[in-house]
């Protein structure tokens, strides 16, 4: 179970070294040995501790018990009472000969404390003398055996209790690394990959006629179909540099549409690349289930001037020119009806105006718009050229004339010679407007890329990585038996189609070392059947090192518990490395499915847990999750649009209890986080398995100055449902007594 950190203080890069010097001062007055800490070169081991019975002197609360600090997941930790002495052990099942032992401190650790081991759980040996701990990672090479291993503190380092992400116990029965050796034959590369059967690549010289026919197979076959939505089909449509005559793309699930050069305008579709209301079985009034499909990377010149692009979460439109007008809502929106969900634009021109009509919220970023009109809830803006004003609520826009970092999506293209390449565009800070053209970054030959089938194993795509090379994955569905690991810098891990990765066993699927600069996107996670702890990772707990010059950057990843499997996973994204960019992610708890869904069948506490700090979500859409759906623990967080809906399902109050009361806040930023910043937040109820269900409140956030939260908001859906409290105890109560859905506001807290 993944629990939220609520009372303990987050690890603070300079705060941490200031109380270490001070533990180092003290313990050489004491006459402390300090233990040697070496880096983190075992961390595909698998502890011979991991997942044994662990008992605790103390816990600070049920939500940090010791068995949480031996399950192998860096998003929970056990945490002692605010007192001296503590210790926490875990047996072995029989004696074992030990060798190492891991300590992942949160910031509240221990200034001395002994590893101890014992036959029978009652008399014990000391392992190690005296040693002075350390916030993050530390490694103590030992020699002993027993069954039983304890961590004995004598002596706490904060006013806090005793805190560990993770006690690690390695021995001669420890398994051996999983990510497979980089010697043996290298696996084959190219500069004209195949694609794959799911990938249609067009030129100028291919027929109108023949375009359009390709298409429109694609999205008949779904057009209203029971099973398209969490379906297996997945079609990309590559447009090479050139004009193309009139093309009318209808786009359906899992469907890319996408010009294959250095800038948007070298492609120029004269038509439509179109989303509308109508196609999707049992809900043809909307379009709040269109997701999962994506433009980029090419111009439009839209029939009758106006494209139509009414999409809901998970299709994103990106670095695209619009030589017309947009609109975002389907073609039905009027009377009541038609609404869309979305939403996402990035790194675009649109040369006339923008409509957002029934859009009910929406983020825009970096990008030059000729204009904008409307507004529902919750319309942001960073970085838009020819943006509205600031005026959340009346109406409900919220701009910032730049964004602080970005680094756009590397995508792929193919340079004047047929070869194909990938270009990684270079960070930007306080960036304004679109990157292009003369994009600054970094073009790979695709050389540089292992190019991911289906049919490959975890096994294969690891042995790709331990090579050195980058992935790209095709479209379709990949089974894992294994975690793959991405332990080199700059590493580039994209992919085109809606690639969907299925993790089994019970493992994660995607695992990021606390490395500089790499660059995760265009990948779907869906959970497996046997619970994973997390589904991804970046980093690692109690590890800060400074990337801010060089981040991680994750981009269009989408996450699913429950689709067409009955997915489980207790954290869905752990983020702990420092100056993490999220850049458009959806991490979604199914309210519905291919395969069933309820309370205690597609189980999820948690979408997203941010342990790092500076980092930075810009479009953050995290829905239905049981528990905290946010949790914020990092330092200097910011976060640029937020939407949420809670989970409908929750079958009655007694079942869902949080730590402040009745029920769990959307965006949880811990009580110890100092600076804190969010623009543009909405969280919506429908509880309609239980209507009389309320959560106490959708923003839970300490009180104090440097937390900061600006235009938010609550909206029952249909009025099903109480929200009791925008923020905290603020903001008052949806349903709101003028009905018909209106929602509550708040302009800024505190």
């Amino acid at each position: 179970m993944t629990s939220p950190t609520l009372t303990s203080p987050p690890p603070k890069k300079n705060r941490r070294r200031g109380l270490i010097a001070m533990s180092a001062v003290l313990a050489t007055a004491l006459g402390i040995t300090v233990a040697a800490v070496t880096t983190n070169a075992s961390a595909a081991e698998t502890p011979i501790s991991q997942g044994k019975p662990a008992t605790a002197s103390s816990v600070e609360s049920g939500a940090f018990t010791a068995g949480a600090a031996v399950d192998g997941n860096t998003g929970t930790r056990w945490s002692s009472t605010f007192a001296d002495p503590q210790w926490l052990q875990v047996d072995l099942g029989s004696t074992q000969s030990i060798s190492r032992v891991e300590l992942n401190w949160e910031a509240a650790y221990a200034s001395a404390f002994t590893i101890q081991t014992s036959a029978n759980g009652t008399r014990w040996t000391n392992i190690t003398p005296t040693t002075v701990g350390k916030a993050g990672l530390q490694t103590l090479n030992v020699s002993g055996s027993g069954r039983y291993v304890r961590m004995n503190g004598t002596t706490r380092a904060t006013p806090y209790g005793y805190s560990l992400w993770e006690f690690q116990v390695f021995g001669a029965t420890t398994n051996p690394p999983t990510t497979p050796p980089t010697t043996g034959p290298a696996l084959p590369t190219s500069d004209t990959p195949d694609f794959g059967g799911n990938v249609r690549i067009f030129d100028p010289g291919t027929s109108a006629a023949t375009i359009q026919t390709a298409v429109d197979s694609a999205f008949n076959a779904q057009l209203r179909s029971p099973t398209a939505q969490f379906g297996t089909q997945r079609h990309v449509f590559l447009f090479k540099p050139g004009t193309y005559g009139r093309v009318w793309a209808n786009v359906g699930f899992y469907t890319t549409v996408a010009g294959l050069g250095l800038n948007p305008d070298d492609v120029t579709i004269n038509g439509a690349v179109n989303v509308d209301s109508g196609w999707n079985y049992g809900d043809e009034k909307n379009a709040t289930q269109n997701f999962w499909r994506s433009m980029e990377n090419l111009s439009i010149v839209p029939e009758g001037g106006t494209n139509r692009w009414a999409v809901s979460q998970a299709a994103p439109m990106r670095r695209v020119h619009i030589k017309g007008n947009l609109t975002l809502a389907p073609s039905n929106q009027d009377n009541g009806q038609g609404y869309s969900s979305g939403g996402y634009l990035a790194d675009s021109i649109v040369d006339g105006t923008i409509s957002s009509g029934s859009q009910q919220q929406w983020y825009t970023r970096d990008s030059k718009v000729g204009r904008w009109e409307g507004g529902v809830w919750n319309m942001v803006f960073s970085g838009v050229q020819g943006a509205p004003g600031n005026a959340f609520p009346n109406p409900p826009h919220t701009t910032l004339a730049t964004t602080p970092v970005t680094r756009e999506k590397p995508f792929l293209y193919i340079d004047n010679t047929g070869k194909y390449r990938v270009f990684v565009p270079a960070l930007r800070r306080n960036s304004a407007g679109a990157s292009w053209p003369n994009t600054a970054g970094t073009s790979i030959p695709m050389r540089e890329f292992y190019v991911a089938k289906p049919t490959d194993s975890a096994a294969r795509i690891n042995q790709a990585l331990a090579q050195g090379l980058n992935l790209f994955f095709t479209p379709g569905t990949y089974s894992l038996n294994q975690t793959l690991q991405v332990t080199r810098a700059n590493t580039v891990v994209t992919g085109i189609g809606y690639p969907t990765l299925i993790p089994t066993g019970g493992v994660e699927a995607l695992n990021v070392a606390d490395v500089d600069g790499v660059k995760v996107s265009g990948i779907t996670f869906d959970a497996g059947t046997t619970n994973s702890p997390t589904l991804m990772s970046v980093g690692r707990a109690g590890v800060h090192t400074d990337h801010a010059a060089n981040p991680i950057s994750i981009q269009d990843v989408f996450f699913r518990i429950g689709s067409s499997v009955q997915g489980k996973a207790t954290t869905t994204l752990a983020v702990h490395s420092d100056d993490t960019i999220i850049d458009h992610i959806w991490a979604w708890r199914a309210d519905h499915g291919g395969a069933p869904t309820g309370w205690t069948v597609n189980t999820g506490d948690t979408g997203l847990i941010v342990n790092g700090d500076d980092v930075l979500a810009t479009g953050l859409f995290v829905e239905h999750y049981q528990k905290y759906e946010v949790i914020w623990n990092g330092n200097r967080g910011k976060t640029i649009f937020f939407q949420n809906e809670k989970p409908y399902d929750v079958p009655n109050q007694a079942a869902w209890i949080g730590p402040r009361g009745n029920g769990y806040a959307a965006y949880k930023v811990a009580d110890n986080v100092t600076e804190h910043q969010l623009w543009g937040g909405g969280s919506y109820s429908f509880f309609n398995v239980n209507p009389s269900v309320r959560v106490d409140r959708a923003f839970e956030v300490p009180n104090r100055s440097g937390v900061q939260l600006r235009s938010i908001l609550t909206v029952s859906l249909g009025d099903v449902g109480t929200i009791a409290n925008v923020v905290n105890d603020t903001g008052g109560s949806v349903p709101n007594p003028a009905g018909n859905t209106t929602p509550r506001n708040v302009v800024a807290y505190p």
